[in-house]
């Protein structure tokens, strides 16, 4: 037998995969990807009519069957509940993203003991119990009786290296969000763990931790971030996070799990 090409190696034709808070930005990128090397794809958002018009959007570009569906990751019963629904409308899923996350920013100057508990509670709720969430009900339902699928999640470099606040002088962004990096943190080792757990299973976990990616943020932050990158500037939407989505999702990864990508222009290298 042939050894396949590359192209049929990163090739997604007849796979289904699940992208939670895919209607926006990175989900969005992700989303698209896969679309175009031909997954069928079921984005998420905690509001229906977002999820629906973006993946509306994703068919008109791509010609792929994309649909949209309301879900809070945080809720377990709304993510068993979406699994069941996915399943029903596709019939599998493939691939899932862990996509969905959250982050409230209080002013730079915030100090760490006037962190609102409930945003600590909450930004680990999303960012890494809905995580679990997705993982646990997505493996038992679909993949497992299967006997095959790819896990990616949404790690940050935020899970590997403090802030450096100094970038957000002179702005009024807010810096102290010590929660999403434990989260973030935690969802890096979480995938460790689950890639192990996973693949007697033959199911591969992995992870991607992008950079900050520029999105019109004011200039002097735009410009202090950009020095602390060794590239020079901030990450691309509609591109820089697309290649990275699709190796792991797809064959060209085949003997890869447990890994954590790093996309962030040289930012954790230094």
């Amino acid at each position: 037998m042939a050894a396949p090409t590359t192209q049929e190696l990163f090739n997604l034709t007849d796979k289904v995969a699940l992208i939670t808070g895919g209607a926006r930005n990175l989900g969005f990128d992700m989303a698209t990807a896969m679309a175009e090397v031909g997954a069928e794809i079921a984005i998420t958002s905690r509001h229906l009519e977002n999820a629906q018009a973006s993946a509306q959007t994703i068919t008109d570009d791509t010609g792929k069957r994309v649909v949209g569906f309301a879900c809070d990751v945080a809720d377990e019963s709304q993510v068993e509940r979406l699994i069941d629904d996915v399943i029903a409308e596709f019939g599998k899923i493939d691939i899932l993203v862990n996509n969905a996350g959250n982050v409230v920013s209080l002013p730079t100057n915030a100090p760490l003991e006037k962190r609102p508990t409930e945003l600590w509670h909450d930004t680990i709720n999303v960012n890494l119990h809905g995580t679990f969430y997705c993982t646990k009900h997505t493996v038992a339902k679909a993949m497992k009786p299967a006997g095959s699928g790819v896990i990616i999640n949404l790690g940050s470099t935020a899970g590997i290296v403090g802030k450096d606040r100094r970038v957000y002088q002179g702005t009024d962004m807010g810096g102290a969000t010590i929660d999403y990096h434990a989260a973030k943190g935690a969802v890096i080792n979480m995938t460790r763990d689950m890639a192990v757990h996973l693949a007697p299973d033959n199911i591969r976990v992995n992870c991607i931790s992008p950079g900050g990616f520029f999105r019109n943020q004011p200039e002097p932050f735009v410009k202090a971030f950009s020095e602390t990158i060794p590239m020079g500037r901030m990450g691309q939407d509609g591109k820089e996070l697309k290649g990275a989505a699709v190796f792991l999702a797809s064959e060209a990864s085949s003997y890869v799990t447990g890994h954590n990508l790093v996309v962030d222009g040289g930012l954790t290298i230094w």
